[in-house]
C-alpha cells in the first residue's frame, strides 16, 4: 500500500507527564485488523523510544501477504482462508499465490509447476558438503549449513536489486528445500542420495527422495501425499513470527537471499517456534502409557507443576487454531490409511485429544489441540524421526519466508532494522589501571 494508499484516522495525543506537552501521532488503518499508531517520529519530538521485549505491540512492517485474528481465529493467505486452500488447492497454487498475489490460471500452474520442478537438482558438489558432517548431526545444523552454502555455488542469481535475479533465487530455495531435507535425513541414515525426479508432484517428489532407495521401485501413497501437501499450505506463510522476521531483519541490511533463508531455518529450530511438534513427541514420551494420563492430566492443571502439555492453545490463537481443524482430519486419513494399531504413542495421543475436546477445564480455557499436536502425530505414524519435524517445517515455511523478503525487498519505506534498547547497565566509570585493581 504506498502512501497515499494509506488510511489515516484522527491522530493519537500522547502526554508528556514531565512537561506536559502533547504530541499528535498519525493512526494508520489497514484493509482489516487493527489500526497502528506511527511512532516514526516520536524519538525526534519526545527524545524517547517505545518499549515493547518481543516486539509483540509493534508493527515491523507493512504486507499484502498474510492476516491473522487470533481472538477470532482467522488465517488468511492474500485474503483466502486457509482451510479452504486447503481443502481446494494444493501447495504449487499456494506458492504461487505467495508469490504473487493471485492465484493462478491453468497456464500459470503448469509453467510454475515445471520451472520449481526443473530447480530441484543440487549442485553435485554440494554433496560433499553432507559428506562432511557427522553422521549423528542435527538435520537442522545440516539445513544451516547447506542452505547458507547455497550462495556459493549459485553466483547468478545473488543481486537482490535485480528483479530476475529475486525471482530466480526464489524458485531456487522453494525448489531446492526438500531435495536438501531429503539429503539430510538419507546421510543420517547411511542410505543412498536419491535425486529428484521431474514427473513427480512436490509432495510426492519429497515424499520419493526422503523414502526410494536403488534397490527397487518406491511408489508414493497418494494418501501419504495429499496429507504432505496440505501440512505444506497449513505451514506456508504466518505472519510476521520469529523466524519470518528474522529473514526479514537479516535481508534488511542486504544480505543475499540463501544467507537470509538460512537465517530463518536457524530461528525456526527453536522448541518455541519450530520445534513445538518435536515437544509433542517428547511429551508423549514422558506421559509413557495411556494409565498415566489423568496423572499427567492433573500436572497440567496444577500452577505449581512445571509440567506443561505441548501441542494445545496457541500463544497467537486465543480461540481455536484454523489450521488444527484440517490437520485432525489430515491426521485421522493417514493413521486409518496405515492401519497403525498397538502404536503407545499414538494411542496416548489420541486419548488426550478426546479428552481435551471433552474436559471442562480444557474447554474453558480453550486449550484445544493446535497444529503442532496432530502435525507431531501424522509425522510419527509416517515413520519419520522426531529429529526431522522442524526439518519440514522449514520446508513448507521456505516460500513464506521468501515470499516476505521479496516484499520487504520492494518495499520503498523499508530500513536496516536496528532495534532500540533500555539500557540499565553502569554510567561512566572511571578506568583503574590493571596494577591498581
Amino acid at each position: 500500500m504506498s502512501e497515499q494508499d494509506k488510511s489515516h484516522n484522527q491522530g493519537f495525543t500522547l502526554t508528556d507527564n514531565r512537561t506536559g506537552d502533547s504530541y499528535e501521532l498519525p493512526v494508520i488503518q489497514g484493509t482489516t485488523g487493527p489500526d497502528v499508531i506511527d511512532v516514526r517520529r516520536l524519538y525526534a519530538e519526545t527524545d524517547c523510544f517505545t518499549y515493547d521485549p518481543g516486539f509483540t505491540s509493534t508493527g515491523s512492517c507493512e504486507s499484502k501477504i498474510t492476516f491473522i485474528d487470533g481472538e477470532k481465529g482467522i488465517l488468511r493467505y492474500r485474503g483466502y482462508p486457509i482451510d479452504v486452500l486447503a481443502e481446494k488447492s494444493d501447495f504449487m497454487e499456494v506458492c504461487y499465490l505467495l508469490l504473487y498475489g493471485e492465484l493462478p490460471s491453468p497456464g500459470q500452474k503448469k509453467k510454475f509447476e515445471h520451472d520449481i520442478s526443473y530447480h530441484t537438482m543440487l549442485h553435485e558438489q554440494i554433496n560433499n558438503f553432507f559428506r562432511g558432517f557427522r553422521r549423528d548431526a542435527h538435520p537442522m545444523a545440516v539445513m544451516c549449513g547447506v542452505v547458507g552454502a547455497l550462495s556459493a555455488f549459485y553466483h547468478d542469481s545473488t543481486d537482490i536489486n535485480d528483479p530476475k535475479h529475486r525471482m530466480i533465487a526464489s524458485y531456487r530455495l522453494i525448489a531446492k528445500m526438500p531435495t536438501i531435507a531429503a539429503t539430510a535425513y538419507k546421510f543420517s541414515v547411511g542410505q543412498p542420495f536419491m535425486y529428484p525426479r521431474n514427473d513427480l508432484k512436490y509432495a510426492d517428489n519429497f515424499l520419493y527422495m526422503m523414502n526410494a532407495t536403488p534397490c527397487e521401485d518406491y511408489k508414493v501413497n497418494p494418501v501419504l501425499a495429499r496429507a504432505m501437501d496440505r501440512i505444506l499450505i497449513l505451514h506456508a506463510d504466518h505472519e510476521q513470527n520469529a523466524s519470518t522476521s528474522t529473514v526479514r531483519l537479516a535481508g534488511s541490511s542486504g544480505a543475499n537471499p540463501f544467507a537470509c533463508i538460512s537465517a530463518g531455518i536457524a530461528s525456526l529450530w527453536g522448541p518455541a517456534h519450530g520445534g513445538a511438534n518435536e515437544a509433542v513427541l517428547n511429551m508423549l514420551t514422558e506421559i509413557g502409557s495411556v494409565d498415566k494420563i489423568p496423572e499427567f492430566i492433573n500436572k497440567a492443571k496444577d500452577k505449581d507443576d512445571p509440567f506443561r502439555l505441548m501441542g494445545f492453545g496457541h500463544r497467537v490463537y486465543k480461540n481455536f487454531d484454523p489450521r488444527a481443524q484440517v490437520m485432525r482430519q489430515t491426521c485421522h486419513e493417514v493413521l486409518d490409511e496405515l492401519g497403525v494399531e498397538d502404536e503407545p504413542l499414538l494411542d496416548i495421543a489420541m486419548e488426550l485429544e478426546r479428552i481435551a475436546l471433552e474436559d471442562e477445564y480444557f474447554v474453558e480455557k480453550k486449550l484445544y489441540p493446535n497444529v503442532d499436536f496432530y502435525s507431531g502425530i501424522i509425522f510419527k505414524a509416517m515413520g519419520i524421526p522426531t529429529s526431522l519435524f522442524t526439518v519440514l517445517f522449514a520446508v513448507a515455511r521456505t516460500v513464506g519466508w521468501v515470499a516476505q523478503w521479496n516484499e520487504m525487498i520492494e518495499d520503498p519505506s523499508q530500513k536496516i532494522g536496528r532495534p532500540r534498547q533500555l539500557y540499565t547497565g553502569d554510567v561512566e566509570r572511571n578506568y583503574v589501571s590493571l596494577h591498581k585493581r
